[in-house]
């Protein structure tokens, strides 16, 4: 279930308004009950002074007399006990013969009595607890009756000055709602609660990373379809040639040409979907990974494809070399390193080596092709780029070393294109933190 700011500040702070009008309440209450004590007392004792300075008859009051203080009951005795006066005969209060206040419980009831002694008399006032109780909860009942008619107007105030506080939040997502894929600008950061800027912010991170996510899947389409036209575009000639061939020696030349034009459509495809894959936000677990046995499962899947180029495919390494990283990713980057080096290399081989040093795991793959030229190292792991005048007749995709680049960058890592130990070939050499390994 949801529920609305507004609505909940708006319940909690009448409930606070609540809470302390009852707590105010109880206060009043209090005070005015320690008032009314204070004054009453001191009427129960002008009271017993003012009989004090009386002559007071030996015969009582007939029964049933009213006289002007109903809530105060007087009694007058003598020395000997004998009750000279009261001021109401139907209720007649025990003798306390303390001096000063005390409270008496009579009739089922509480009474506060003050009695005073003067010479050979024992004067007597007394007053209902009950009474008191009854004014004071009448004092409180007035003083809080303005707060309680106050609540709905309270509660209209808070309604409108939340609302209104609340208003950058309706803006806010109003904005947010106005973006599309193809309108990601940054929301307005100018005159926001300090309460917003942290959200804002991070939510223009977010749209700003979004942003370039689809920029990217946007180029990768667009890159995809362009290179995918051309090999499909041979493949659907090649058919044609297979279709129109007069002779079996012109059917094998075309049909050999339409293989290797599948060929290399097919790899195009896988290359697509490894780059695809190789995203960090699909969350690949990072685990620990031995380079120098990973690097041996690598040489072994491809030692077939090395032997039909009558190249030699070796590996050197110290040992093994853990560091931890997506064991998948790793396999990827290796696989192309050694692909490429196995596709350009007329002559001699591959080597690849797997040590540590500086507290990193290095990988290198050095062959003894043509090599990278210099101004050329910059651009090749750039998608779908291919470098020019290529000697060794393989024509590429262009991903082979976007992918490697990438998951060298997902892992923190760094990658370096040289020349060969004497001068010829390339030599790529990939530097991996170890990680928590």
């Amino acid at each position: 279930m949801t529920s609305s700011i507004r609505g909940r500040l708006l319940a909690w702070l009448l409930l606070a308004l609540a809470v302390a009008g009852l707590l105010i309440g109880y206060g009043a209450y209090y005070r005015a009950q320690e008032d009314l004590n204070e004054l009453l007392d001191y009427q129960l004792k002008q009271l017993a002074f003012s009989l004090s300075h009386q002559s007071v008859g030996t015969e009582p009051a007939p029964p049933g007399l009213l006289l002007p203080e109903p809530d105060f009951i007087t009694q007058v005795w003598d020395k000997d006990g004998v009750r000279m006066f009261y001021s109401r005969p139907n209720l007649e209060i025990p003798l306390r013969a303390r001096q000063g206040f005390s409270n008496v419980a009579w009739n089922n009831e509480s009474w506060r009595v003050f009695t005073q002694l003067d010479g050979f008399r024992i004067i007597q006032v007394a007053h209902p607890v009950r009474l008191r109780q009854e004014m004071a909860a009448d004092l409180t009942r007035r003083a809080l009756a303005p707060l309680a008619a106050l609540l709905p107007l309270l509660g209209l105030g808070i309604w409108i000055i939340v609302g209104h506080a609340l208003r950058p939040l309706s803006t806010m997502s109003s904005a947010v709602r106005a973006r599309t894929p193809a309108a990601l600008a940054p929301l307005p950061q100018d005159n926001l609660p300090e309460e917003l800027v942290p959200l804002v912010g991070s939510l223009n991170d977010l749209l700003q990373r979004l942003n370039r996510a689809l920029e990217t899947q946007r180029q990768f389409v667009a890159d995809a379809a362009h290179e995918l036209r051309s090999p499909l575009t041979a493949v659907q000639l090649q058919l044609q040639l297979v279709k129109r061939a007069g002779s079996s020696e012109e059917r094998d030349a075309a049909l050999e040409r339409l293989e290797h034009g599948v060929q290399r459509s097919t790899r195009l495809v896988q290359q697509l979907l490894t780059l695809a894959r190789q995203d960090p936000q699909h969350g690949e677990v990072h685990t620990a990974v031995d380079l120098d046995q990973l690097a041996r499962e690598v040489i072994a899947d491809f030692e077939p494809l090395a032997q039909r180029d009558s190249l030699a495919l070796s590996l050197e390494s110290d040992g093994p070399v853990h560091m931890r990283g997506a064991r998948d990713s790793l396999r990827v980057m290796l696989g192309n390193l050694v692909d490429n080096a196995i596709r350009y290399t007329e002559r001699g081989g591959i080597t690849v080596r797997v040590r540590s040093a500086d507290g990193q795991a290095i990988v290198e793959v050095e062959d003894t092709g043509a090599g990278i030229p210099a101004e050329e190292r910059s651009r090749v792991f750039d998608r779908f780029y291919r470098m020019p005048g290529q000697s060794t007749g393989e024509e590429g995709s262009g991903l082979g070393l976007a992918i490697v680049k990438r998951v060298v960058d997902w892992h923190g890592g760094q990658i370096n294109l040289a020349s060969g130990a004497s001068g010829a070939g390339l030599r790529v050499t990939v530097s991996l933190p170890f990680g928590n390994s």
